[in-house]
């Protein structure tokens, strides 16, 4: 599962007194009711919008606090490496369009990155969110505001911290919602300019994948074979880099796509060309790129994928402590329909 951002809002500049002076640079979203704040002192006081139980939630939607917010969470890695990954994205011309939702601002307690707009209900590929929280508290809060999520679709929600996974599993039991919880290592490369050249078989080139390969990719996927994850590949092909190789005629043997949270994702080589390498090329060039283009080099591995455990440790990726968790809510509505 491997974004420029959009303009402040256009109403007069505010200080915290409520003058003239800095701007509200955060959106209350959409379906989120509530009554106009009482001043809290403080610098979050500014446009902090409240929903009931005193639960409150951002959309931050001004360069320069997405910028903060980068850097704020670039100071937090490796655990909020995929919501990094996302607002990298974000600032870089939003390709996924994307929004980041926060606690509070500027001292926020948890964040999550997901895909602005209405999703389909049933729609569990794109609608994904990541999730980064200081406070679990502050996390468990952001997900319960209204309007923070729509629990009566299918989604998922991912993060390196366990707390993902049980906040998730609390207010799910609350709700009575089913879900299920998928587990991976993740991996991160601390200096891909360390990896040696990689060396190609003879007839086979470096090449990118395009749109035009997004049956091939659906077919090969273990979790793809539907119209849903067709639709999700194709907006990977065409917003996000990718890399493979081909052999002589132009085909696609071995590939790795970029997801919208910075991610390597979907790595696989066809039956009939592995065990020639091409799967160790392709991660030390797909890697490189990602540094050259400023993002850190990480991808999630299926605890039982040993053979692509080893080839990263090879390779000098780590295995981070812990694990990475995907939360899907309402896998049944996940699973209706082609």
């Amino acid at each position: 599962m491997d974004t420029a951002p959009r303009a402040g809002d256009t109403r007069p500049p505010v200080t915290a007194a409520g003058g003239p002076g800095t701007r509200r640079c955060h959106r209350l979203p959409h379906g989120l009711q509530t009554p106009t704040p009482e001043p809290t002192p403080g610098p979050t006081a500014p446009g902090l919008l409240r929903g009931s139980l005193g639960r409150t939630m951002l959309i931050l939607t001004c360069p320069a606090q997405l910028q903060r917010l980068e850097g704020a969470l670039r100071r937090s890695l490796p655990l909020a490496l995929p919501v990094h990954g996302a607002v990298m994205n974000i600032n870089r011309g939003n390709p996924g369009e994307f929004e980041v939702a926060v606690d509070s601002w500027p001292h926020f307690g948890a964040v999550l990155a997901r895909r602005s707009g209405e999703m389909p209900v049933d729609d569990c590929y794109r609608n994904t969110h990541a999730a980064f929280y200081r406070d679990v508290g502050a996390y468990r809060a952001l997900l319960e505001t209204p309007g923070c999520l729509r629990w009566d679709t299918a989604f998922h929600i991912f993060g390196l911290q366990e707390g993902v996974a049980t906040v998730s599993q609390a207010i799910a039991g609350a709700k009575g919602i089913e879900l299920e919880v998928s587990e991976y290592y993740t991996y991160l490369h601390p200096d891909p300019s360390t990896l040696p050249e990689p060396r190609l078989a003879p007839g086979v080139r470096v090449g990118s994948l395009s749109p035009a390969h997004v049956d091939l990719l659906n077919e090969t996927w273990a979790y793809g074979g539907n119209a849903r994850s067709r639709r999700y590949l194709a907006e990977v092909l065409g917003r996000f880099p990718s890399l493979c190789l081909q052999d002589g005629a132009g085909q696609p043997l071995c590939w790795a796509l970029t997801d919208p949270f910075g991610t390597g994702a979907h790595g696989y080589t066809l039956p009939a060309h592995r065990r020639c390498g091409h799967m160790r090329a392709v991660l030390a060039i797909a890697a490189r790129r990602a540094q050259a283009r400023g993002f850190p080099v990480f991808g999630h591995t299926a605890m039982g994928n040993r053979p692509m455990q080893r080839l990263q440790e090879e390779l000098g990726h780590q295995r981070l402590p812990g694990l990475c968790r995907f939360v899907l809510h309402n896998p049944g509505l996940g699973r209706a329909g082609p």
